[in-house]
């Protein structure tokens, strides 16, 4: 329901959904349109995607994001250990 997510939480879904669009570093980004660092962004993004509230306000970005981390996840699990390539 769209009053569980705050306006912080509407704002980061938003650049998410309208980053490809954008020219530049993200991290200049976020910073300009949000005022916090790329870190407190992402970990927050993270919290973000694994919530029900954020996918049912916006379930192709969120899926999209989960699939994207997960691949990620993945190839860092599979990676071989000790390895610099």
């Amino acid at each position: 329901m769209l009053g569980d997510l705050t306006e912080r939480d509407r704002a980061i879904l938003a650049l998410e959904t309208a980053w490809p669009r954008h020219g530049g570093a993200k991290e200049e980004v976020i910073r300009a349109q949000l005022g916090m660092s790329a870190a407190r962004y992402y970990q927050l993004l993270g919290r973000l995607i694994d919530s029900d509230r954020a996918l049912e306000y916006d379930p192709m970005l969120v899926r999209r994001l989960r699939r994207i981390r997960d691949a990620r996840a993945v190839q860092r699990s599979t990676r071989t250990p000790g390895f610099v390539g």
